[in-house]
């Protein structure tokens, strides 16, 4: 027996309307294709489907049998359905992230806050475990955007430019280097170097200044909060390089000092990397300009 989708819509029709007649209009068929329909339906079953000649119209017991698949099946079918159409109009997906800038989550938490409520329907998490080896799991497709300020020439990312900003040395008012109006790769030599717990390869102050001039901090201690950091930092236990963002308010602090790196400063640039394939739907073009927003909010605090 081979039995369609039609003929479940068929079953559930006529048993909700009571007649062929009016099952007819909601299948927008005539009565005569709706009654072959049925005949057709019978004959591959080798039952009758209705008990004949009452009114209104009954199901007989392969019939009712017949109207449990359908009231089973066709609600999934529907919301397939709906769900294919809305990811064919931008309206559904996923938006997995991972983050290569440890110190993002302060600033990206707001954008979700911001997005969840305009797209309900897009699944969004972020893979901190996926965090050392993003670029990899964007292709595999294990995360669909990847915060990173490390473009790199791609056959299947696009790199969204976000937000620019400046790697800056925060140290306590009471260590030596306060007083200096900027720092530069040597002052690094005799200081303990607080940083996210990021390879350093990907760490702004090797990539753009020490690893290119061969310095090497008196030691090197990793740290996951930026709070505690800072704290470390308060009590003068060592230094770190923070993006200027997260410590523009605690320039103000007493307790902090906020220094450029070399006399022209450090300039680095966040990009949104997604897949060519997905970066012009909807959802993902208004999260990118939801990011934007938000960096400028930070950056005029």
């Amino acid at each position: 027996m081979h039995i369609e989708v039609r003929h479940l819509r068929t079953i559930k029709a006529i048993h909700d309307t009571g007649g062929l007649a009016r099952a007819a209009d909601v299948l927008n068929i005539t009565q005569s294709a709706l009654s072959h329909q049925i005949k057709g339906i019978e004959d591959q079953a080798g039952v009758e489907l209705f008990v004949r000649r009452s009114k209104p119209l009954k199901l007989s017991a392969a019939g009712k049998r017949m109207l449990k698949a359908a009231e089973s099946i066709l609600p999934i079918l529907s919301d397939l359905e709906a769900e294919f159409d809305g990811l064919k109009d931008g309206s559904t997906g996923r938006l997995h992230i991972a983050l290569e800038c440890h110190a993002c989550f302060e600033w990206l938490l707001p954008v979700l806050e911001q997005f969840r409520k305009v797209w309900p329907d897009v699944d969004v998490d972020i893979r901190s475990s996926l965090a050392f080896d993003a670029m990899s799991a964007l292709r595999r497709e294990e995360v669909d955007l990847v915060i990173t300020s490390d473009p790199n020439a791609d056959d299947v990312a696009v790199f969204n430019p976000l937000f620019d900003y400046s790697p800056v040395f925060v140290c306590s008012s009471q260590n030596p280097l306060a007083d200096k109006s900027f720092v530069s790769a040597d002052d690094f030599v005799d200081q303990t170097l607080f940083t996210y717990p990021v390879d350093r390869p990907k760490l702004d102050i090797f990539k753009m200044l020490l690893t290119p001039n061969r310095v090497e901090p008196e030691a090197v201690r990793q740290v996951e909060l930026t709070a505690v950091i800072l704290m470390l930092v308060a009590s003068n236990r060592g230094v770190a390089v923070l993006p200027d963002w997260v410590v523009r308010q605690v320039g103000k602090a007493a307790e902090h000092v906020v220094l450029p790196i070399t006399k022209g400063g450090l300039t680095r640039r966040m990009y949104a990397a997604t897949r060519e394939t997905e970066n012009t739907l909807p959802y993902m073009a208004h999260f990118i300009r939801l990011a934007r927003q938000e960096a400028v909010k930070l950056q005029r605090a």
